[in-house]
């Protein structure tokens, strides 16, 4: 009797790790078809997975990207992360401006439709700032 005591525990161990093991592997939020699941960031930076669209992240009083290119008339939306409220506002000429962006809130623009490039900053907080390219 003492013997098979063991040997259950230990195949109730080994049966454990496989079923955990086998439940890991179809949870993996894949598609059923062999393919991977889609990556899902929740703060992605940079373009976004839409042509002609692009995502600004303000966070930390700093614009990312700071720099960055688009195409005439694209649409940009900023993402405000900090606490305090922020804007995106073309120097010179004003050619964009999203307005105030309060604390955890977004705002859309659109790309002017002549190329170059346009300086821009927060108008609350001059020290914020950067330049779009329009190609």
């Amino acid at each position: 009797m003492l013997l098979t005591t063991p040997r259950r525990g230990r195949t109730a161990l080994a049966t454990g790790a496989c079923a955990l093991l086998a439940l890991t592997g179809c949870s993996n939020g894949g598609n059923g078809d062999g393919t991977a699941p889609a990556s899902t960031s929740a703060a992605p930076t940079g373009s976004s997975a839409v042509p002609g669209a692009m995502r600004i992240v303000i966070e930390n009083f700093t614009f990312s990207p700071a720099d960055f290119q688009v195409r005439p008339g694209d649409k940009i939306t900023v993402v405000n992360r900090d606490s305090a409220s922020h804007t995106l506002t073309a120097t010179g000429d004003k050619a964009f401006d999203t307005g105030t962006i309060g604390a955890g809130a977004t705002a859309t623009f659109t790309a002017p439709s002549t190329p170059g490039s346009y300086s821009y900053l927060c108008t609350i907080h001059p020290n914020m700032k950067g330049t779009l390219t329009v190609t």
